[in-house]
């Protein structure tokens, strides 16, 4: 008598957490996400500009030779 009383109650128990942890993945699921937006990039001073383009065109200088000398290997 008191196996089928404790089985009942066992499940209600069980019914209530599912239900208790059904809702808490509801309201997880209904915030909404927040997304992290960095600052606004503070502007370059001057000589940080002038170094930047030095660097720029130098870079642009290496690619230019790189690529005559592979037309001149290419060539022989």
């Amino acid at each position: 008598m008191a196996a089928p009383l404790l089985n009942t109650i066992f499940d209600f128990v069980d019914f209530v957490f599912d239900l208790s942890e059904t809702i808490d993945r509801t309201r997880q699921l209904s915030k909404p996400d927040i997304i992290e937006v960095p600052p606004d990039p503070k502007p370059l001073p001057p000589a940080a500009r002038r170094a930047l383009a030095e660097a720029e065109d130098r870079e642009r200088k290496r690619e230019r030779g790189a690529q005559v000398a592979s037309g001149i290997d290419h060539l022989s």
